[in-house]
């Protein structure tokens, strides 16, 4: 009987408690590059401005930006984002597809002759006039030199026109170019492998940007289901590290693997996903048997991501960041029009996760794990938490109910629990009274689609 008055007590004060929405639209600049450059905090965890005020990474797969888009087509697709509440747009400049020999909307393409050291000036002033588009919305452009086939071919087109020497003349050139924009996170690699033959090209590329540039950031993307870390965790250049846990998981073991492993290094240094599973992406490739990534794989992805200990976190969508449209071959499967994906259920969601994220004490949380006390180790359903001063977040993947220890958070004071639901942005506070050491859960639904936020706050004596 006690039991169902407790449930019932929870429906009474779910139904009486108005909600506290979220806006789904970002207001103004999504940056403001007043606070100064970007800078690894001073615990080495997470991204700062150099006045102190913290940076959320939320960025978005538009590698072919560059290459693809015309400036009408930037434009929206700029200002999409920036109303979605993104930070960071990443895109490479020697793109992907065809890259060297399929000139850009303007007819033009980024080297004279497929020569490294004879860029073409055309092209890399409209990379020019991107970035600086994007520095008028305060978003951030992740900006990677290359894509990994001119260095190492295996899948893409190429050709290899990389070596240690012309990487080295090559990043000394752009840093050269780049070094004063405000707007700039550069990022080596381009879903490749760092070691063996291709080390010392990524190396050098690395190295030579960051001689000549010291104003801006740098990390390095690497192959699916791999980390900056497994190569370059003690390269000087590499500020924060950087994984791609790919398109085929759906368990949070690969978070263990990357994000848990890369947050326990020594040195230390901020860790986050770069490319996580993409919306609309076929699962492993197999969409007959394994379905298609949806929005509930890019919020599962998120919050694994996020309450595991990294600064930042990358949404991505297959048909966004080939920009699919019509007479464009689809890569990998891709099936929707780029222009029409923009507005997927899961790139509205990430906005929630960044007004959560930047609610609370933002340098100083860790990861939580022993407040769940409850068996926690089907990595399909596995509940992840992080805390800080007063307060923590705790991720539930599909309603799942468990037991939590709040006294980590309460310090003898007891814990306020509020419901934040990952869809809408909507927070509801569940019990007003104080609620002391061990306590059941249960969230408001469960099942695939129903993943809910927990956030306990330290209650005010």
């Amino acid at each position: 009987m006690k039991k169902q008055w407790s449930f019932l007590l929870l429906l009474a004060l779910f139904a009486c408690i108005p909600a506290i929405a979220q806006e789904d639209t970002w207001k103004g600049a999504s940056v403001d590059f007043k606070h100064g450059k970007l800078m690894v905090s001073e615990n080495q965890r997470y991204l700062v401005h150099k006045d102190g005020t913290p940076f959320f990474y939320l960025g978005d797969t538009a590698w072919e930006l560059f290459h693809r888009l015309n400036e009408e087509e930037v434009e929206a697709y700029l200002e999409n984002r920036r109303a979605k509440g993104f930070t960071v747009i990443q895109a490479v400049i020697l793109a992907e597809l065809d890259g060297l020999k399929t000139p850009n909307a303007y007819g033009d393409v980024p080297l004279v002759d497929m020569d490294l050291l004879t860029p073409n000036e055309k092209y890399y002033k409209w990379v020019d006039k991107v970035i600086k588009m994007a520095e008028a919305k305060g978003l951030y452009i992740g900006l990677l030199p290359t894509w990994g086939d001119k260095v190492d071919k295996q899948w893409g087109v190429g050709p290899e026109i990389f070596n240690p020497m012309y990487a080295g003349l090559y990043g000394v050139w752009l840093a050269r170019r780049y070094k004063k924009f405000k707007n700039i996170i550069w990022i080596n690699g381009g879903d490749r492998w760092g070691g063996d033959g291709n080390y010392s090209t990524w190396e050098a590329l690395g190295s030579s940007i960051k001689k000549e540039d010291k104003n801006h950031l740098m990390t390095f993307h690497p192959s699916g289901e791999c980390s900056s870390s497994q190569w370059f965790h003690n390269s000087f250049w590499l500020d924060f590290n950087m994984a791609q846990t790919g398109h085929c998981q759906r368990s949070y073991q690969i978070y263990e693997k990357l994000i848990v492993r890369d947050y326990n290094k020594i040195p230390v240094k901020p860790c986050m996903d770069g490319e996580p599973r993409y919306e609309n992406h076929p699962v492993c490739w197999k969409p007959d048997s394994l379905g298609w990534f949806d929005d509930v794989d890019v919020r599962q992805a998120m919050y694994w991501n996020l309450f595991s200990g990294s600064c930042g976190h990358t949404y991505g969508c297959h048909d966004i960041w080939q920009m699919l449209t019509s007479g464009r071959d689809p890569v990998g499967l891709a099936r929707g029009d780029w222009k029409t994906s923009l507005d997927l259920p899961g790139a509205y969601d990430v906005i929630h996760a960044r007004r959560l994220m930047e609610s609370y004490d933002w340098v100083n949380r860790v990861p939580a794990q022993e407040i769940i006390i409850s068996e926690n180790t089907d990595y399909s359903h596995k509940i992840v938490a992080i805390r800080g001063k007063g307060y923590a977040l705790i991720y539930f993947p599909n309603g799942e109910k468990t037991t939590l220890d709040v006294s980590p958070v309460a310090k003898g004071k007891g814990v306020i629990q509020k419901w934040m639901n990952p869809r809408n942005g909507e927070i509801v506070i569940v019990d007003k009274p104080a609620i002391q050491g061990i306590i059941e859960v249960t969230p408001p639904s469960s099942g695939r689609g129903n993943d809910w936020v927990l956030i306990l706050e330290e209650a005010v004596p």
